[in-house]
């Protein structure tokens, strides 16, 4: 007797069934509403400003020069949380939420490097920053290569830090086993759109882990939020599109040679990167000077604070961009928020 048929008749309705319970999962979740204060500084006005009709959240904190923070994949302006209150002594610092993360608009669009890259040059115009240190953390250290290779005149300073621009687009599947079954499963049409709906706090938790050297780093709180704002209509799909055009910001590194002013390189030791990978972006941008972060990972502004604080307080002077590279081992405070 041939099995084949009703195996394969049993497997179809499996999948339509998942699929169909995915798209109940996701009707259900409750939308979070947007908070009138941020948790971690209260005393810090939410803002929104419109870019080409679309509405970003961000902050501003303090006084001196234009500082502007940039999240990573999958985060919000809440990364710098650890940062920003002691950054705010030395800078106006800014941080915003890119369209389809946090709180701001969540457009249909393709979520490739361009786009990303486009609405932080709206950013600034938007508020006219000038003589801007642009700095981020994953794509959000991309970002400020690209438009500094754009040769955009507001930014006259680049601080990357684990720029995520190598291995097509795909080191998110290294930080984790569910990093990589998330990573390849979002290339599958249907199948990529089914796993994300059923995604849940846990899994979500395990995921961001894998972006840090000591998952302590990750305040409660901060988890928390992350997992809700991913609860917003449409967030999901807009994940999906930036992981189907991830490949976009190794493309983009094409425009790197076109760099003309001081670039800074901060690697968590423990970031995603090979060092062959981080050799190769020293190469691309010649004269930058590279900087090793001990006990870092991925999101080296929740592992290591300090030496995020330190490196851009640095940049203040517009010293020690001699294309060098720099072992930073000085002893990590300890960072745990209940």
């Amino acid at each position: 007797m041939n099995f084949g048929l009703p195996v394969l008749v049993v497997f179809i309705g499996f999948g339509i069934g998942l699929w169909l319970l995915s798209h109940i999962v996701e009707a259900l979740r409750p939308v979070p509403r947007k908070p009138n204060t941020l948790r971690w500084a209260p005393h810090i006005p939410i803002e929104y400003v419109d870019i080409g009709g679309c509405r970003l959240r961000y902050i501003k904190a303090g006084q001196g020069p234009n500082l502007v923070l940039l999240h990573s994949i999958r985060t919000q302006l809440d990364l710098f949380e650890k940062v920003v209150p002691e950054l705010a002594k030395y800078f106006t610092v800014y941080a915003l939420d890119y369209p389809g993360h946090g709180y701001s608009d969540i457009p249909q669009a393709r979520y490739d490097a361009d786009f990303f890259a486009d609405f932080v040059e709206g950013f600034l115009s938007a508020l006219d920053l000038r003589d801007v240190t642009l700095s981020g953390v994953s794509i959000g250290g991309a970002i400020p290569l690209i438009i500094a290779g754009r040769r955009n005149p507001r930014v006259t300073c680049v601080v990357a830090i684990n720029p995520y621009d190598y291995a097509k687009g795909r080191g998110m599947a290294r930080s984790s086993l569910l990093g990589w079954i998330i990573t390849v499963t979002s290339q599958i049409p249907v199948i990529g759109e089914t796993v994300m709906r059923l995604r849940n706090f846990t899994i979500m938790k395990a995921v961001l882990r894998g972006g840090v050297a000591n998952p302590k780093s990750i305040p409660p709180g901060l988890l928390q939020e992350m997992y809700e704002v991913g609860n917003r209509p449409w967030h999901y799909r807009a994940f999906i599109s930036l992981l189907r055009n991830a490949a976009s910001w190794e493309v983009a590194t094409k425009t790197y040679g076109k760099i003309n002013v001081p670039v800074r390189l901060v690697w968590g030791e423990k970031d995603w990167t090979r060092p062959s990978e981080r050799e190769h972006e020293r190469w691309l941008l010649s004269g930058a000077q590279m900087v090793t972060v001990e006990n870092g990972g991925h999101f080296l502004s929740l592992d290591r604070p300090d030496a995020v604080i330190e490196q851009l307080k640095m940049i203040t002077g517009s010293s020690g961009m001699d294309g060098s590279a720099v072992h930073y081992n000085r002893v990590a405070d300890h960072y745990e928020s209940t």
